[in-house]
């Protein structure tokens, strides 16, 4: 994203709706710039801010006439007065900032919205998490702070030591130039996002040995890192075999969402999954 600086009459509203604090006043030129380093591609400025197409010149000449007689003048907060902004053509590897930071478009990996991931809430249908298994998501990032793919890396790196299974229609996974290592592709390295979600399984016995990992590398990755784990309830709808283990480690986990086979089946390898029981999720 760019502005316009013919266009900006530096009156500030766009500062207030970055979500990462990537835009600001240059006071050499008295213009809205944006930081391309800390912009994610969100188009949170561009869909956020009513745009009125005022002319600039008599924006800029009316505030100084109100400055003259001691007066303020400002739009209101929810416009760009002049539409200065100017989204710009994205090519790779920048395209990739506004696949995992604008909800709205559709990852090109995946034809999902947002990170574009399903993350575990379709396990009924997909069967990706099976008897004995655990899935976990780890989540990189959020507004105000987002995240380096370097920082993904070390994570990715270190799990995949672990020998643990990336979900194959994760996006995360789809920029792995290995899976076997967590390597992610050097050309996106330097690309930094809003947030992005890394999906795996393991079977049960690796549950506190994946933890511990996580909690090992996201003291070295400058974010925030929130992981969600997924496992299979018996019979009856009650979980006993991972619960255990989180609490002996210190977590007091509340049921996010017990899905309960609402899915309907669009695949034959999935039939036996729809006969399994349903998925707790902490």
């Amino acid at each position: 994203m760019r502005i316009d600086p013919n266009k900006c009459v530096a009156c500030g509203n766009c500062t207030y709706v970055c979500p990462m604090g990537a835009i600001y006043i240059d006071p050499k030129i008295k213009r809205a710039t944006v930081n391309r380093d800390e912009c994610v591609e969100c188009y949170a400025c561009y869909n956020g801010l009513s745009q009125e197409h005022l002319n600039p010149t008599m924006v800029r000449t009316m505030r100084k006439m109100f400055q003259m007689l001691r007066l303020r003048f400002d739009p209101e907060p929810d416009v760009c007065p002049t539409a200065a902004f100017t989204p710009e053509e994205l090519t790779w590897p920048r395209v990739v900032r506004r696949a995992f930071s604008d909800p709205r478009v559709p990852h090109e990996s995946t034809g999902v919205e947002g990170r574009g991931t399903e993350e575990v809430k379709t396990n009924d249908v997909s069967g990706r998490v099976g008897v004995g298994e655990v899935g976990f998501t780890i989540e990189f990032g959020r507004p105000g702070v987002g995240v380096w793919f370097r920082e993904i890396q070390k994570m990715t790196m270190r799990l995949a030591q672990a020998g643990v299974a990336f979900e194959k229609k994760n996006p995360v996974t789809t920029l792995l130039k290995d899976v076997k290592t967590g390597e992610i592709r050097d050309d996106i390295l330097d690309e930094k996002i809003m947030s992005a979600i890394v999906e795996i399984k393991v079977p049960v016995a690796q549950t506190e040995e994946i933890i511990r990992m996580v909690w090992e590398v996201e003291k070295q990755i400058d974010t925030v890192v929130v992981l969600g784990v997924g496992t299979r309830c018996d019979p009856t709808g009650d979980e006993t075999v991972v619960l255990p283990i989180l609490e002996r480690l210190g977590y007091h986990p509340q049921r996010a969402k017990t899905n309960i086979g609402l899915g309907r089946i669009t695949n034959k390898d999935a039939q036996d999954a729809r006969k399994q029981e349903p998925v707790a999720a902490y």
